[in-house]
Order: C-alpha cells, then sequence, then structure tokens
C-alpha cells in the first residue's frame, strides 16, 4: 500500500514515536511524507521514505495530486487541532480529496493505531478500489 504520513510541528515527535512503535509494519509498504516529516521519520527508523516539499510550500498539492491520480492508499495526518491559518486549507484541502477520493485518512493517534490494526489484519488493502 502507499502510505501518506504528514504531521504538523506539534505532533512529529508523536509521528516519530508511532513510525518507530511500527516500524515492522511499515517497512511492509510504500511511505510517503513531506520532506522535514519525512527526514525526522527517517532519522529514528531508518525506514525509506520518499519525500515530497514541504508542506506548505508544494507537499501539500503534491500529496492532492497523487491522491486525485489513486496513487495514494491511506494517510495517516497527525494535525495540530490549533493549527496556523496559514496551514488550514493545505489540510482542508488533503481531507476534501481523501473525501472525493475514498481514501481512508487519520488525523490522530487513536485513529492511526486502528488503521495498523488494519493493515496487519489486511482490512485495509485496496479498502477504496470499489468507488
Amino acid at each position: 500500500m502507499n502510505i501518506v504520513l504528514i504531521a504538523n510541528d506539534v505532533k512529529k515527535i508523536l509521528m516519530q514515536n508511532f513510525c518507530v512503535a511500527y516500524k515492522n509494519i511499515l517497512k511492509k509498504h510504500e511511505l510517503y511524507a513531506t520532506a522535514s516529516t519525512g527526514a525526522m521519520i527517517e532519522q529514528v527508523t531508518n525506514l525509506t521514505i520518499h519525500k515530497y516539499a514541504y508542506g506548505p510550500l508544494g507537499g501539500a498539492e503534491q500529496i492532492c495530486i497523487q491522491i486525485e491520480n489513486n496513487m495514494v492508499d491511506l494517510v495517516i495526518f497527525l494535525r495540530d487541532p490549533n493549527m496556523p491559518p496559514s496551514h488550514r486549507q493545505l489540510a482542508t484541502n488533503i481531507f476534501k480529496q481523501c473525501d472525493m477520493h475514498n481514501i481512508p485518512i487519520s488525523t490522530n493517534l487513536a485513529t492511526a493505531e486502528l488503521f495498523v490494526q488494519g493493515l496487519i489484519n489486511g482490512d485495509l488493502e485496496k479498502s477504496h478500489e470499489n468507488d
């Protein structure tokens, strides 16, 4: 599966910890992330991350294009509910694309962990192909 990992600045350490905890599951998939999140994950996990641009500098748009082209299977977006207004529209665009293309998206640790259980059980394999 192609999994996109995104974390707002205040959630980047949480994303690192999440990826360390689930490294053995995540390494079985193609992982994508915005530039800074991807670099931080790689530092602590040795996972291979395909990196987009920094979110506000085009990474969010790159993710949306990948979603539109059916190249994303799952998004884990650990977001700051108090994110600055400049980042809100970028996040909203990602949420909208996931909704339009029936891509599962997690926005907090609890649902991210449910997605990992789905990956382990095979419940999420190509779940959006039947749109």
